[in-house]
């Protein structure tokens, strides 16, 4: 049965466990290594069945416990040659079992994982399409100004998409950010807005998947509300059913309970 936890979702830091029964992965680490641990006993994960870590990208709020985690729990970590390198030339690789992920993916715990090139402002970000063991597929797509053709396609059919709704337009842009700032969050290389949100999700419902995530929302340039409503009109218009076509909820900071897809 796959299971999906959000742990920890925003600016403030990001963590993502996924998996089975038998054993799971953590998708970036981006606090503490004491707040990590305490998630994942508290929606009574077994640490002695993580199989690895998957960085998406070098930022501080997707790395930042990596190091004392990693090297506590003596678990492998895999991410793009390109974050590695940056990873590594700032210390978040001292002491830790760092791996390049394939761009074909790696198989990990009984389930496949695959790097989904994305368009952030670092050296080589990625989101990851990840295969379990009983053959559902998920997406975990944020980070990324624009998504892609290549990543368009590869995002569709899957089961679970966990994707990046960060910023209504007109909060960020009417909000308490500097010029350079919202510039840099509205650029190819930034964040995506609800609106684009909203679009990749309504290709994913016509493609199949019926269940998403919204993460990444900004505390100071959205609320949830505001990013569940631009997809809720988006799904509206494709006639869709909340809770009979799909299921939607929005991240919070905190994170979620473990969810079954």
């Amino acid at each position: 049965m796959a299971r999906i936890t959000p742990l920890f979702s925003g600016s403030s830091g990001n963590c993502i466990a996924i998996g089975g029964a038998d054993s799971f992965v953590l998708i970036d680490a981006g606090v503490s290594a004491k707040r990590i641990t305490d998630a994942l006993r508290e929606r009574d994960y077994d640490l002695s069945r993580l199989a690895g870590i998957f960085i998406t990208h070098e930022h501080t709020d997707h790395v930042s416990g990596l190091r004392v985690f990693a090297s506590r729990a003596g678990v492998p970590v895999w991410a793009t040659e390109g974050t590695l390198c940056a990873l590594d030339a700032v210390g978040h690789l001292a002491g830790v079992d760092a791996r390049p992920c394939p761009a074909e993916g790696i198989s990990v715990g009984g389930m496949h994982l695959r790097p989904l090139p994305t368009s952030h402002d670092t050296v080589e970000s990625c989101g990851y399409a990840v295969t379990t063991a009983d053959d559902r597929r998920a997406v975990i797509v944020t980070d990324t100004g624009v998504v892609s053709e290549k990543l368009h396609r590869e995002i569709l059919g899957c089961d679970l998409a966990y994707i990046e709704s960060n910023h209504d337009v007109e909060m960020l842009l009417h909000g308490p950010y500097p010029p350079l700032l919202r510039q840099r969050i509205l650029s190819e290389r930034g964040h995506l807005s609800n609106d684009q949100c909203a679009a990749e999700v309504g290709a994913m419902l016509k493609s199949g998947t019926a269940r998403f995530l919204l993460a990444h929302i900004s505390q100071e340039n959205n609320r949830p509300e505001l990013a569940m409503q631009a997809v809720r009109r988006v799904l509206d218009a494709c006639g869709a059913r909340p809770d009979r076509d799909y299921t939607l909820q929005a991240v919070p900071r905190c994170g979620l309970p473990l969810l079954v897809f």
